[in-house]
Parts: structure tokens; C-alpha cells; sequence
């Protein structure tokens, strides 16, 4: 039986762990803005944050990407193709800031035909476009902030039966989930909260 969402503690050594959260405050920490949601709107109300941006080419996307496999691999068995933008998101949540309920894939999110009736207009572009979307599968988060270092901010996750968990704190650890999952980062109490989450894309569910 399948998961609907894993993590992996990854035991990186706390100096390593020290190496990526400085050497993102040095290059991105500048880049930071105001968190959008899917769609690239902007509500403070749904979704409270900073977040800039991370190639997939900085050297932390490949350690992120063998723990994408080795998930997929063992759990999900997904046909994925890679991290969606190629571009991984480096997010801050300062004191009272949060992440409402969401998720980060849906029929929502999915290409709408232009065609209407019996597709006869249109019927050429709807094709092209629902065979080679690529949708949101599969969703990841690392932990980058000591768990002592901030109150609140929980990611809490709900599973098929609307029963709530929360996923682990621990420092270095890895969670990734279905991304039709419905999820949202509780609002911090005190102190900051840092990650990088990104999303890994595939072809359109069949």
C-alpha cells in the first residue's frame, strides 16, 4: 500500500545543515518578497510569507532530487519528469505569518479546453496542450530552521479521511507528499521558520 505522504530524516550534520541556510541568507535573502499563491496572486489573508526563488542547478537541488526518487521509488511510483520551473522555492515565515489550507495540484490547477460543444473549434490546440501539460504530482519540503529556534508553524497536513497530522520539525528532514494533499503551514508564535519546498511535474493523470 502506497502513502500518501513520507519524510526522511536525513541526519545531515548540523555544520552542513548551517552551510545551506548560510549560503542561502547570503545569495537569495535579498531577493526575498512577499509570498504569492498559485496563480501568482497576492493574499495576505490566505497565504502570509516571503520566498524568493532557487535554480535547480545550486548544488542543494541535487541532494533534494535523489530523495524525490528514492520517495517515488518506494512509495508514490509516479511518472515524474522533474521539479517544476526548474526553480525550487526558499520560503520565510517570520513571527505571525502563515500558510492557509490549500493544495498545490488540482483540476483547478489543470489546462480547461478551449473548445466547447463538440470540440470542433479548438480541438486541435486542446490536444496538443492536455498531452504535453505537465502537472504537479508530487510535493517536497526540507526543514531548514532548528525546531528550538521558532514556536508554531507546523505543517499539518489532512489525510483521505480528513484526519489532520503534523509533519516532523526535526532539522534536515525531508517530507513529500501527493500534491493533491491538502495542507497549510500554522502561523508562527515566535521566532522564524525557513524551508525550501518545491514541486516535482509529470504528464497529466490518465
Amino acid at each position: 500500500m502506497a502513502f500518501q505522504s513520507v519524510w526522511y530524516y536525513t541526519n545531515l550534520p548540523e555544520d552542513i545543515v548551517n552551510i545551506i541556510e548560510r549560503d542561502l541568507t547570503e545569495s537569495f535573502d535579498s531577493m526575498m518578497a512577499d509570498s504569492r499563491l498559485h496563480g501568482d496572486a497576492l493574499n495576505k489573508d490566505k497565504r502570509n510569507s516571503q520566498n524568493t526563488w532557487i535554480p535547480t542547478t545550486h548544488w542543494i537541488g541535487g541532494f533534494l532530487w535523489h530523495y524525490v526518487q528514492r520517495a517515488n521509488r518506494e512509495n508514490f511510483l509516479y511518472d515524474l519528469r522533474n521539479i517544476d520551473g526548474e526553480s525550487m522555492q526558499y520560503t520565510r515565515y517570520n513571527e505571525g505569518q502563515f500558510y492557509g489550507w490549500h493544495n498545490d495540484a488540482g483540476l483547478a490547477t489543470q489546462y480547461k479546453p478551449v473548445s466547447v460543444g463538440n470540440r470542433a473549434e479548438g480541438i486541435a490546440q486542446d490536444f496538443l496542450n492536455e498531452n504535453v501539460e505537465m502537472v504537479r504530482k508530487l510535493s517536497f519540503s526540507i526543514q531548514l530552521s532548528d525546531p528550538d529556534d521558532y514556536e508554531g508553524g507546523n505543517l499539518q497536513l489532512l489525510d483521505e479521511a480528513g484526519n489532520s497530522y503534523i509533519a516532523p520539525r526535526k532539522r534536515g528532514c525531508i517530507v513529500l507528499f501527493d500534491s493533491r494533499t491538502q495542507h497549510r503551514v500554522l502561523k508562527v508564535r515566535k521566532g522564524t521558520r525557513k524551508s525550501i519546498v518545491g514541486w516535482c511535474v509529470g504528464p497529466r493523470w490518465k
